[in-house]
């Protein structure tokens, strides 16, 4: 493949920046570019400070632009994604392609992990297969994203002390040594603990329980604490669950659920939050509401509800 230049990248991300999509070849690039970035990332993908932690954005891309006024551009700020770029938004390609070409161009300064959307059986049910096949013609697109998903990390440590991941634990990986053995390079199943980091909730109750989604658990402050001291963690960081003022604390401060999707689904109402960490692993949350859309694209086929 040739080598994509800076200034290749930096005419990208100002095309996609006006929300116009890369034509098919140029996707085809920088998935091929991406992959050979993210295989030498771990499963467990250290990342250092200052870094500033964002939760879902769901193709919501005009309050992603919105979340780079709030914290700063990229690479100006280092960024930390925990997943769910694509689905339920109406610019899912372009959402996820700019912040696949930050990758590529800046790749010490963002680190993006996979969410629980980010799987071929997921996008087939809520909205990037429709919006693929919709602006390209064809499924091509969608197949060489979702083939790179396989290639993200399922989870990142900031400074050895925030421990960050999309859902939740896993019963069957109770380390962070174990997590890093896992072989993540593959559709997501439905069970084990890989599907556990992308699926699973806090729960106020005690212990494990079954999770309502059909896929994880839920898991009560003693198993969050267990894995906290087991780990020599100070607290965990997620995203996965709409939380209405942005940003919601359980567990007596052990876990911190983020969501950076305002007003998701253009209709919920709640702000949206990200996490700046300093240099000494302080954190403080700024919160946004969304922004203006220009205008509403025509989408004709409802998508599902599922656990709004």
């Amino acid at each position: 493949m040739s080598k994509l230049s800076e200034r290749e990248l930096d005419s990208w991300i100002n095309q996609l920046k006006s929300c116009k999509q890369l034509s098919e070849e140029q996707v085809n690039q920088l998935c091929e570019k991406a992959k050979e970035i993210l295989i030498q990332e771990s499963n467990v993908q250290q990342v250092q400070t200052p870094v500033t932690v964002c939760g879902d954005v769901h193709g919501q891309f005009y309050d992603l632009l919105e979340l780079f006024k709030v914290g700063g551009e990229c690479p100006t700020t280092n960024y930390l994604f925990m997943g769910d770029y694509v689905d339920r938004g109406y610019h899912s390609i372009e959402t996820v392609s700019l912040l696949m070409t930050l990758k590529i161009r800046y790749p010490s300064r963002i680190t993006l992990l996979r969410g629980n959307h980010e799987t071929r059986q997921v996008t087939q049910i809520y909205g990037f297969y429709d919006e693929c096949l919709r602006k390209y013609g064809n499924l091509n697109v969608w197949r060489m994203f979702t083939d790179l998903f396989d290639f993200l990390p399922l989870t990142a440590l900031v400074e050895d002390q925030i421990f960050c991941m999309h859902g939740g634990l896993s019963p069957t990986a109770d380390t962070i040594d174990s997590i890093k053995s896992i072989d993540r390079f593959r559709e997501a199943p439905y069970d084990g603990p890989m599907s556990d980091l992308l699926w699973s909730d806090p729960e106020e109750r005690s212990g494990w329980g079954l999770s309502p989604r059909g896929a994880g658990y839920t898991f009560g402050k003693d198993v969050s604490d267990s894995f906290i001291h087991n780990n020599g963690l100070k607290f965990i960081a997620r995203a996965h669950q709409l939380v209405m003022d942005g940003y919601n604390w359980s567990h007596d401060g052990n876990v911190v659920t983020i969501f950076s999707a305002p007003n998701y689904c253009y209709r919920c109402g709640n702000e949206a939050a990200i996490m700046e960490v300093d240099e000494q692993v302080n954190y403080k949350f700024l919160r946004f509401d969304d922004a203006p859309l220009p205008s509403a694209p025509l989408v004709t086929r409802r998508t599902p509800d599922y656990f709004l």
